[in-house]
């Protein structure tokens, strides 16, 4: 039996004994997460609901052997409204099962919905949730919710607490500018910590809060950070990391660094500094936005992002939102709208300057099929296809090599912008070292294509520089989707290693990962003519100089298990 076959039997099996009534269908519950004839752009081994809107994962944890995943939701429609909390539960980070939603709209403090927050786990193994809640007059204001019981080990049902509100927008705070808190962290004093997104005075700010019993929290004089260079952080996190293994977010040691997360311009920025506990400083050499900084988790589509520390193999987790790039009036006619990354996880680089990030292990229990190059010779102006794979659904690793650099074009000092540059110089601009790459989701005739390659330069003082690139300009031939091409520059040298490009690419999302997840691009993509078994994967070479793939590994992705629930009346858990 495939190991997605005897997961699903053995959940099923669990959740009966746990009084919830799965639907049957394979191999014992029912599987909704694709329909490829009426849903061609329905992922397979992506997590969304079964229909309607989903944005801001909330709230992930890791508890007692169980991951949990909230995310906003509308339960109504696939356009945004009646914000909710869903709730679904894995034991892998890949197979799903979508449980009640946790946390409705129906109080003063959050009859306007329950927005984005955080999950923390206190002394003792209880779980707490902060979250925002719109309150009657659609201020901003921050709850709390935690477990109706305990010993439930799917965590079902929560209930609010009646200190609610919690936080306030008071003293000057902007009651619309005041949301997301974070995890909460604990210092040498044993008092909890958290962060909240503001906007004061035009600075991007994160609002630091304290607190010893978790319930009365006291804002601080002063913000944990802030920025006179962005607008209002949204979906802020802040956590320790290390360049060996995750790190439990109220660690803090000589061995890591911090991690400061906002959102806001429709990316994902980070910042790495020092975070000193005894007086709640953020020290930072290079801060948001600053000239020639640009870290980002992902250069394409890719929001609201939130991690988590998983305890069980200690490793951090990062989540994002990943939303259509198609019109609303699409959205209600296919009945839902938004998706959630492939779970990544988070270390620091070797160098310290930045992060790197990698799909989860579990992913590769879905590969199939594989399909293996080796040396292969990949002439200027050349197109080779990766056969015997469903490209539609496929994991695709592969690194080039070169005999030399010499042709490599010289990079104008002026081209600072990577997406810019991209733009110009796109997949069909022949080039000495590039472009070449991956050709995703492209139909037989090359029609309908999406390539995500990389381009070599080298600047006046001889060194290389390495540009990724995500052209959608040819994804669809339809003219009404937005087709925005995505760029970075890839911090490796390629005298001293192989340029190297992973992708994730599930019928309407290609997730890229360059220099071994050195720089990330998210792309969504609308193709008419290269769907499900139309759809074909090529490697390319539009340069005048020969590439050799120095190996290339290509999988079939079978569909991951999205089991939707219903909850059977039982007097032990009800």
């Amino acid at each position: 039996m495939e190991i997605s076959a005897i997961w699903a039997v053995g959940l099923c099996l669990f959740l009966a004994r746990h009084g919830i009534e799965a639907e049957a269908s394979y191999p014992s519950c029912r599987n909704l997460q694709s329909n490829p004839t009426e849903q061609p752009y329905r992922t397979a081994y992506h997590f969304q609901p079964p229909k309607n809107w989903m944005n801001d994962p909330n709230g992930p944890m890791y508890y007692n052997g169980v991951y949990h995943l909230f995310y906003q939701y509308n339960p109504y429609a696939a356009v945004w409204g009646n914000i909710t909390w869903a709730h679904s539960i894995s034991y892998d980070l890949v197979n799903w099962v979508h449980l009640d939603h946790a946390l409705n709209p129906t109080d003063p403090f959050d009859i306007n919905g329950c927005w984005t927050g955080s999950a923390t786990i206190l002394p003792g193994e209880e779980p707490v949730i902060i979250y925002t809640g719109a309150d009657t007059q659609n201020r901003q204001v921050q709850n709390m919710a935690v477990p109706k019981n305990i010993s439930d080990p799917l965590l079902r049902e929560w209930i609010k607490s009646p200190r609610n509100p919690l936080m306030s927008p008071t003293n000057g705070i902007d009651a619309n500018n005041f949301r997301d808190p974070t995890t909460a962290w604990q210092g040498p004093d044993k008092v909890w910590r958290i962060i909240v997104g503001s906007l004061i005075n035009d600075h991007g700010t994160a609002l630091l809060y304290r607190s010893r019993d978790f319930v009365n929290w006291t804002k601080s004089q002063t913000p944990l950070h802030s920025s006179n260079k962005t607008g209002m952080w949204e979906c802020p996190d802040f956590y320790p990391v290390s360049t060996r293994t995750g790190v439990e977010t109220s660690v803090q040691n000589a061995d890591t660094q911090h991690v400061l997360k906002a959102s806001f311009n429709g990316n994902d920025y980070y910042i790495i500094g020092k975070y000193v506990p005894e007086t709640d400083t953020y020290l930072v050499e290079t801060d948001f936005l600053d000239a020639g900084s640009d870290l980002r988790y992902d250069y394409g589509e890719f929001y609201a992002s939130k991690t988590f520390f998983d305890a069980a193999k200690k490793r951090r987790i990062l989540w994002a939102w990943i939303q259509e790039s198609d019109s609303s009036s699409a959205d209600i006619e296919k009945g839902w709208s938004g998706l959630q990354s492939i779970p990544r996880s988070v270390l620091l680089d070797q160098t310290g300057r930045q992060l790197v990030q990698w799909p989860i292990k579990e992913i590769e229990e879905l590969r199939e099929n594989q399909v293996t190059l080796l040396n292969k010779e990949v002439r200027g102006g050349s197109v080779l296809e990766v056969p015997g794979i469903t490209a539609s659904q496929v994991d695709v690793e592969v690194s080039f090599d070169f005999p030399h650099f010499k042709e490599a074009e010289v990079l104008d000092p002026s081209w600072v912008d990577p997406q810019l540059l991209c733009t110009q110089k796109n997949a069909s601009v022949k080039g000495s070292i590039g472009p070449f790459g991956l050709l995703v989701l492209a139909s037989k005739d090359l029609t309908e294509q999406t390539a995500i390659f990389f381009h070599i330069f080298k600047t006046h003082n001889k060194k290389y520089v390495v540009l990724m690139c995500s052209d959608q300009s040819r994804s669809s031939v339809r003219q009404d989707v937005d087709k925005t091409s995505y760029g970075a520059f890839v911090d490796i040298d390629p005298l001293r290693e192989k340029i190297s490009l992973r992708g994730l690419i599930d019928h309407s999302i290609v997730e890229s990962f360059g220099g071994e997840g050195r720089s990330c691009i998210t792309a969504r993509v609308y193709p008419e003519l290269a769907i499900n078994k139309e759809a074909h994967l090529y490697v390319f070479n539009n340069g005048t100089q020969s590439v050799k793939i120095s190996r290339l590994d290509a999988w079939s992705m079978k569909k991951a298990e999205i089991v939707p629930t219903n909850r059977r009346r039982n007097s032990h858990f009800n």
